[in-house]
């Protein structure tokens, strides 16, 4: 199991998250759309406790990340099928696992499941929210854009890393 649910590899996956986050909402990229889009000004930015901000998300995508092998991992889903532990299945699945143990552990196919994640699951969910906080289309997909691109690259890290 510890092979599947690795530590460091969640934490750089969550760390990830506010790198690509430094730079998507830089203001030379989608920064200052997104503050017009978001009804935001410069005062309202620098008002919050950045340490309380930033810890919080950064505490977020740990949470997002550790969903995630069980997203870009298809070897979690036969760890799930034997109730989690190895040491109680039978002899078939350890034949599995022996021939199937590294399939689709790159990061490519990581960042794919990443992308299917953020097109299927957060553009709805944030798409929803938008919609009733009355924020337009471009709002919506400056947000979901990060998150699609963020969720390859933490699924990238998750998936690869072994």
């Amino acid at each position: 199991m510890e092979a599947y649910y690795n530590l460091i590899a969640m934490l750089v996956a969550a760390f990830s998250a506010l790198v690509i986050g430094s730079i998507w909402y830089h203001p030379k990229v989608f920064g200052n759309a997104w503050l017009k889009a978001a009804e935001l000004n410069d005062k309202q930015m620098k008002s919050g406790s950045m340490v309380k901000i930033f810890g919080l998300a950064l505490l977020f995508a740990f949470m997002l990340s550790t969903a995630l092998p069980g997203i870009v991992i298809h070897q979690v889903g036969a760890l799930s099928l034997i109730g989690g532990d190895p040491t109680q299945a039978l002899a078939s699945y350890d034949a599995f696992i022996a021939d199937y143990a590294t399939n689709f552990r790159t990061f490519k196919h990581g960042a794919l499941h990443g992308i299917l994640t953020g097109i299927f699951v957060v553009l709805p969910v944030l798409g929803t929210n938008a919609l009733f906080e009355r924020k337009g289309a471009k709002y919506i997909f400056i947000n979901s854009g990060y998150w699609i691109v963020t969720l390859a690259i933490m699924g990238g890290i998750i998936c690869a890393w072994k």
